[in-house]
């Protein structure tokens, strides 16, 4: 027995493996409770096979954490995304047990670099994206910039880091940011993002939860306009299988495939092309007062 209305996008369920949550809903020879991890590469793929070569569905950033259902001697995790609860195949080297100091900051800015002393002349050890989230520990400076220290090693300058508390009060202006990034299946950084990876992620900065895939954004974001009349900026703009984000009552802004990266043009033009192979728009959602400056 199976509840044929769970999504297996974003329930954790096999035929030999299940989250325990789901006991009662669905078949499986063991359910098992997931195990907390954090995410320590600065991002790591969430793959729908355990295999390099297996679609991207999406990534996942420093310092997000996971449910880990299974660790296989192939270098594969099954895990649950704990901010979208999306389910899939990541490296295991990717991941560690959750610790008991949780990120104090997050990344604000499409990229930042990480020193191994504050000084920005020495070889950064490696790069992180926006959303990634870090522990800071202390602080240093020298003659060119304030630094914060982050968990287990490392510095950032202080201006490319925030609370993780803070909300961006415009959500458009963060995806702005990633105009000319290449479009990537499944991204969610400045190295490559899709549609909705940068619908997601310009939210999640705004503090607004988000899920992964348009349809699902479709359905759970804000309310139903009428048509595409009186758009205005921040609204969203859905057809199957893409979302774009008004710039403001003409213009689209959208990673796609078209332009094969992020891009701005009229919302007319969009619409002509899309259409042109058979996708008509699905709808038009707005989000709530403040979400777009």
């Amino acid at each position: 027995m199976t509840d044929d209305r769970l999504d297996p996008r974003i329930n954790a369920f096999r035929d030999d493996l299940a989250d325990i949550r789901l006991e009662g809903r669905v078949s499986a020879a063991r359910h098992v409770e997931g195990a907390p991890y954090r995410v320590t590469r600065p991002a790591a793929p969430l793959r729908r096979r355990p295999a390099d070569d297996a679609p991207l569905d999406t990534e996942l950033l420093f310092g997000e954490t996971v449910r880990l259902f299974e660790t296989r001697e192939d270098g594969w995790s099954w895990v649950q995304a704990d901010l979208d609860t999306y389910v899939g195949y990541v490296p295991s080297a990717a991941l560690q047990p959750v610790g008991e100091v949780p990120p104090t900051h997050r990344v604000p800015v499409p990229r930042t670099l990480v020193f191994p002393a504050p000084d920005i002349k020495r070889p950064p050890l490696f790069d992180l994206p926006m959303g990634a989230l870090v522990t800071v520990t202390g602080s240093a400076e020298d003659h060119n910039a304030r630094y914060s220290q982050i968990a287990p090693a490392g510095y950032i300058v202080e201006q490319h880091l925030e609370p993780v508390t803070a909300k961006a009060e415009d959500f458009v202006a963060v995806a702005e940011r990633f105009l000319g990034v290449p479009y990537l299946w499944g991204g969610r950084t400045a190295n490559g993002i899709d549609c909705t990876g940068l619908t997601q992620l310009a939210l999640m900065m705004a503090g607004i939860a988000t899920p992964r895939d348009s349809d699902m954004q479709e359905r759970a974001l804000g309310t139903r306009l009428a048509g595409i009349e009186a758009l205005r900026r921040g609204d969203l703009v859905f057809w199957k299988g893409h979302v774009g984000i008004m710039l403001d009552g003409r213009n689209l802004l959208h990673a796609n495939a078209f332009h094969m990266m992020t891009a701005i043009e009229p919302l007319e033009t969009a619409i002509a092309r899309i259409s042109a192979k058979g996708l008509d728009v699905t709808g038009v959602r707005r989000l709530g007062a403040g979400t777009a400056g």
